[in-house]
């Protein structure tokens, strides 16, 4: 498949996720169609697997695609349809690397990523290779090209759910590049002249359609920390230019991320009660009570020590709106995955910093002591 012309394509964004088409092309569909945006985005599909290639054919096919909005947020209903028009086209990396190189050095302004839970790993992988297999190895290259072309650099703006993640990737990329080519104004560039920053993302992308599209709940963040000379992207009402992310993961942490652990503990203890959907469990009163007094009695008041009270209860309020979303199938099965490791992340922080200021956590115990147990027991 052949590209067309590519000149208001100036974001850049590696992976094809449906995550990345309710997120990110969303709100740049939204800031072309107020005036705000001018870029438009090329999706680069990164993995070796057939079935990514083969979305990113039907998204070349398509581009223009139906994003689905269902569920409630500040009270109200939603249930909407619209046709995200933001993507310019999708190139296989694998395939067509010269396209995406000479896009890259000529039109790209901004790069964005959402690369999975592997998307940083880089192993072996070397950037000098003709198409390197990982998503940093890709991204030196590219930007070593871009460089050696005498172009400026850009903006850099990872969505993986990885903390700094911004910082994360520029490390990585250095390393490569001081590594295959030892070239001290190139890593001068690329840190002089490319900005890195790190950002959170916070949206449900429940379903995919076919052949493209997704479907979404109301709810979306894009946290993005200033530095000097920060361009967004977009203009929205959920890209938030913040000065630090540090209260975002606070909160994402443990009080979202710690509440879907918890109902999976509860989930886990009752193993025959027939709930399979975080929306079940809110729709089960036991359920929803013992979860609301875990974040009122044990959570909130640990994490007030570092943020706002009031900031916390609206967070608490939303992620219990979100959770009982009637149109989102979140299965706990899914969220089971890598438990215990999950309780240490989410919970022990929390069970740690309540106990240094007297406050009991009885539940958040008992679900520490559940997973380690069951750790123990394999």
């Amino acid at each position: 498949m052949t590209a067309p012309s590519l000149a208001d394509a100036g974001i850049v964004q590696f992976g094809t996720s449906r995550f990345l088409l309710g997120h990110v092309a969303a709100f740049v569909h939204a800031s072309r169609e107020a005036g705000h945006t001018r870029d438009r985005i090329l999706v680069v599909q990164t993995s070796p697997r057939e079935a990514g290639k083969q979305k990113a054919r039907d998204l070349h096919a398509h581009r223009h695609y139906p994003l689905v909005i269902r569920g409630r947020r500040d009270g109200q209903d939603i249930d909407t349809r619209e046709t995200i028009t933001s993507v310019a086209d999708c190139l296989i990396a694998d395939e067509q690397w010269p396209e995406l190189e000479q896009q890259f050095i000529e039109h790209a302004r901004f790069v964005v990523s959402n690369t999975g839970d592997n998307g940083y790993q880089v192993d072996d992988d070397s950037s000098l290779a003709a198409v390197p297999e990982s998503f940093p190895a890709k991204l030196t290259k590219l930007l070593h090209a871009r460089y050696s072309a005498g172009r400026d650099g850009l903006t850099v703006l990872p969505c993986e759910l990885v903390s700094r993640n911004g910082e994360q990737l520029l490390a990585l990329v250095q390393e490569l590049a001081q590594r295959d080519y030892a070239d001290a104004d190139f890593d001068a560039w690329l840190t002089s002249r490319c900005l890195w920053v790190n950002t959170l993302v916070d949206r449900i992308v429940s379903a995919a359609l076919e052949p493209v599209g997704a479907v979404a709940e109301p709810y979306a963040l894009w946290a993005i920390e200033d530095q000097p000379g920060l361009e967004l992207p977009c203009q929205h009402p959920d890209v938030q230019r913040v000065a630090s992310l540090a209260a975002y993961e606070m909160r994402k942490l443990h009080i979202l991320n710690l509440a879907h652990t918890y109902l999976v503990h509860r989930w886990q203890r009752e193993p025959h009660s027939g709930i399979r959907f975080v929306r079940e469990a809110m729709e089960t009163p036991e359920w929803a009570a013992e979860l609301r007094q875990v974040l009122d009695e044990e959570v909130l008041p640990t994490l007030a020590e570092h943020l706002e009270r009031s900031e916390l209860e609206a967070y608490r309020d939303a992620t219990l709106e979100r959770f009982a979303n009637p149109y989102l199938n979140h299965a706990l099965q899914d969220i089971a995955q890598h438990h215990p490791t999950k309780c240490q992340r989410r919970l022990q922080p929390v069970i740690e910093s309540a106990r240094r200021r007297g406050i009991a956590t009885p539940r958040l115990d008992d679900a520490i002591s559940s997973a380690q147990s069951t750790t123990h027991s394999r």
